[in-house]
């Protein structure tokens, strides 16, 4: 109850004398504003029907205190009522603070609403006097309209008079105002003006006075047009005075077609100007080229000084490298022709079409002829682009054609932002990439030259020991000859390592110049119409793929050189292409295209050669040069032996004495050829020897077996059964394939040569008659050969059987057949 009473008293405070409907709206509204409902709770809180519940609106003190005097013990009553007392102090210190603060705004909102009430009165009385002064206003207006209604409409006809009679004024003096633009050539202001009172003086024409102004204003137009045309026609006014006179022109109602065609005439002049001076400069490089006598480095050439005077890495040099010449097509024609194609499209194409212009479709015509035009002089300009670029046949150095075409193509993509739908770009670019073809087949023919002039200079390293006579014994292995240690040949090994080191070095520059058209800084280089094109067909295929190619077709052509001595091409070189092409497919090929895909990051998306293809190719090429080598070096010693044969009088010959010069050149050869073989080719696996094969009083014609199968052939009466012994004695020896493919060893090599050597020398006995001393120099020949061939073939079987073979068939054809005693024969070799 004290609080309530706290509460209200400011209220009985502030409205004194008001009623109670007022006090309870003023209640309600504090109660909103503290969050309470009419009952007192918190809004949002569920109210409560318990009779005891002393926060409730329905609390009942005498159940409550019945309740607590039932349910609590002294001590806990006396507790409830300390906690009772403190909570009523506490909520009427918090009334009181609350009634204190409201108080004071109480008294400030009144003074508001006080101060208010007064300012409202103030206002209303000043509007009722403005009300009284608007009414005042409207009455005195209305008056004075009535009052000037007449001499309104008179000021009305007069001023339409004076704007009737300005328009006249300004007809009237217009072939003046035309007379004096055209001689000051504000031709501008003159088309202006005219256009503004041509439609006056068509629509009044009818009228004499009209008539003539529009004849003299027609005669000043003509006039006017005429210097227009004239200006247009000398062709020396600037691009933006052009402008200016085909826009009048146009507004004077000249043809569009007629003014377009004059206008890309006109163009067409200076730039004609410009593809000529182009032509000139052209003609003057093309006339003043000179061929340079330097080159680059060409790293590990067998013969560098011979070289370079063959060297396909030259580049003609001229006046005008093609930068320069690029550049000034690029910054006289292209931008010229730029120009008019955006000064073209402002006049014709993207100008606003009004009134009868509209309907011409000027725009459509004046595109036909722009692209025509364009086409045309971009053609040429193409051709003599195209003709610069032919001129570049050095490869030295790409920098300044790569840096030529990034240009070119770079100026061509303004043509392409200008005129949409242009095939000039397409046509430039397609340029680039030809170009960049054209580089890659001449790189590609300057590396098969090159190749094939190291292979020239091999040659000559080959066949310099051949003119040096003496010199140390074995200091040549290369030809079986020796020469002095100041003029010795270089090595098989050495000329080998040269020439790969050469070629590959060669490749790596290669890639390393076209590399240039990859750069991250050239603008073509990263469309997708040239990398993966450039980089896969072109730089992978067309010249790695394609070079390597050639290098194993020229080499098996070696091998096309048939003859009893193997054509012009010497043994060694042979020898050197088979262990190259070998060496490429084992290790060379991958390693190149390796790096070829690693510089150029190749997209094996597109159909590509692959490596294993290439390396069966160049086993292919190096088993075909060494089974070439193995057949000419066997028809060398063949055709000694063939020699020796055919050339001598077996049946008459005397008593021998010592082994035949032949002989011993065959093995001296076959010793050479061993050494030359072991320099490129590994030693190869042999069958194990027989204890006694190096033993040399060792003969297989003193065995018993021998001296069994002679001696029928001794008495005349036992011809067959020596031929059947024979022939029952070959068919249980192993069949010798004599042109068998040769193993890339040299046991492999020496065994096919031996084989083709006394294959030789066994047909070349059956086709002679011997005599007593024709058949023991057979023999004695036979076992020097046997004492020193077994050293160099796979299985001593092989040289021993054929040995027989040739010392049986002179026996079988002797007329005296008595061998010769196995120690003479030892001992003559011995000697010999």
């Amino acid at each position: 109850n004290d609080s309530a009473a706290t509460k209200t008293a400011p209220k009985s405070t502030i409205y004194p004398d008001a009623d109670p409907a007022p006090k309870r709206r003023v209640h309600g509204m504090l109660k909103l504003y503290y969050g309470l409902n009419e009952e007192g709770k918190a809004l949002g809180q569920a109210e409560s029907l318990d009779p005891c519940d002393i926060n409730g609106p329905h609390f009942d003190p005498e159940l409550y205190l019945n309740k607590l005097r039932k349910e609590c013990s002294l001590g806990e009553l006396v507790d409830q009522e300390a906690c009772m007392v403190k909570q009523i102090r506490s909520l009427d210190s918090d009334m009181q603070t609350l009634v204190y603060e409201n108080y004071n705004k109480f008294i400030s909102a009144t003074d508001t609403i006080r101060k208010m009430k007064n300012d409202f009165k103030k206002m209303e009385d000043e509007m009722d006097c403005l009300s009284t002064n608007m009414a005042a206003i409207t009455e005195f207006s209305a008056r004075i309209s009535g009052t000037l209604q007449d001499q309104h409409a008179q000021i009305t006809k007069l001023s339409g008079v004076h704007t009737l009679l300005r328009k006249l004024q300004f007809l009237f003096e217009l072939p003046a105002r035309l007379n004096k633009c055209l001689e000051l050539q504000a031709y501008g202001q003159a088309v202006s003006a005219h256009r503004r009172a041509r439609c006056v003086l068509q629509q009044y024409s009818h009228m004499p006075s009209f008539r003539g102004i529009q004849d003299d204003c027609r005669a000043i137009m003509d006039q006017l047009a005429q210097q227009l045309r004239q200006k247009f026609r000398d062709g020396g006014s600037s691009a933006k005075d052009l402008s200016e006179c085909v826009e009048l022109l146009l507004q004077l109602d000249e043809p569009a077609e007629e003014l377009c065609d004059k206008f890309l005439s006109h163009a067409q002049a200076r730039l004609e100007a410009d593809l000529q001076g182009l032509e000139a400069e052209l003609r003057d490089s093309t006339s003043s080229a000179v061929v340079k006598a330097s080159s680059p480095v060409i790293i590990g050439s067998p013969a560098e000084s011979s070289m370079s005077a063959t060297n396909p890495f030259l580049a003609p040099s001229s006046k005008t490298d093609i930068l320069e010449f690029i550049d000034r097509g690029c910054n006289e024609f292209v931008s010229n022709l730029c120009l008019v194609i955006a000064s073209y499209q402002e006049l014709f194409i993207n100008r606003l079409q009004e009134g009868d212009l509209a309907t011409k479709n000027i725009p459509q015509m004046a595109s036909g002829k722009l692209h025509t035009f364009v086409n045309s002089l971009a053609a040429r300009y193409f051709s003599l682009v195209e003709r610069r670029i032919q001129e570049e046949k050095g490869v030295g150095d790409n920098s300044l054609l790569v840096r030529a075409l990034d240009r070119f193509h770079r100026r061509l993509q303004a043509v392409s932002k200008l005129l949409p739908g242009s095939a000039v770009p397409s046509q430039g670019t397609e340029i680039v990439v030809q170009a960049a073809r054209e580089r890659i087949r001449q790189y590609l023919s300057a590396l098969q030259t090159f190749y094939l002039d190291s292979l020239t200079d091999v040659r000559q390293a080959l066949a310099a020991p051949r003119l040096t006579v003496g010199g140390a014994a074995g200091a040549g292995p290369l030809l079986g000859s020796g020469a002095g240690a100041k003029d010795a040949p270089p090595s098989l090994p050495d000329l080998l390592s040269s020439l790969s080191t050469s070629i590959l070095n060669q490749i790596k520059s290669v890639l390393a110049s076209v590399h240039l058209f990859t750069a991250k800084d050239i603008t073509f280089s990263n469309k997708p119409y040239f990398k993966g094109e450039f980089c896969s067909q072109g730089v992978r295929e067309s010249l790695v793929v394609s070079f390597i190619k050639f290098v194993c077709q020229s080499s098996r052509q070696f091998c096309e050189s048939a003859g009893d001595r193997g054509g012009s091409t010497p043994p060694a070189l042979l020898l050197l292409l088979s262990r190259l092409c070998l060496d490429y497919e084992t290790s060379t090929i991958s390693y190149i295209l390796t790096l070829t895909d690693e510089q150029f990051l190749v997209q094996h998306h597109t159909p590509v050669t692959a490596v294993t293809v290439l390396c069966a190719e160049a086993r292919e090429a190096a088993q075909k040069l060494l089974n070439h080598y193995v057949k000419v070096q066997g028809l060398i010693i063949s055709q000694m032996l063939r020699k020796s044969v055919e050339t001598r009088d077996w049946v008459n010959t005397i008593e021998p004495r010592n082994v035949r010069a032949v002989m011993k050149r065959v093995v001296e050869d076959t010793t050479s050829i061993d050494v030359q073989v072991g320099l490129l080719y590994e030693e190869g696996v042999r069958k194990a020897h027989s204890s006694d094969s190096s033993k040399r009083t060792f003969s297989v014609y003193s065995s018993s077996r021998q001296q069994v199968r002679y001696a029928p052939s001794y008495t005349p009466s036992a011809p067959m059964d020596t031929n059947l012994l024979s022939n029952i004695h070959r068919l249980f020896s192993e069949r010798i394939d004599i042109f068998s493919p040769v193993e890339f060893n040299k046991v492999s090599v020496l065994t096919g040569i031996i084989k083709i050597s006394l294959k030789t020398f066994l047909e070349c006995v059956r086709l002679r008659t011997f005599g007593r001393y024709g058949l023991q120099q057979i023999q004695v020949d036979c076992h020097y050969l046997q004492m020193y061939l077994w050293r160099f073939v796979s299985d001593e079987n092989l040289v021993h059987f054929l040995l027989d073979e040739i010392v049986g068939s002179s026996a079988h054809r002797c007329l005296d057949p008595s061998p010769m005693e196995q120690s003479v024969i030892e001992v003559i070799c011995e000697r010999g």
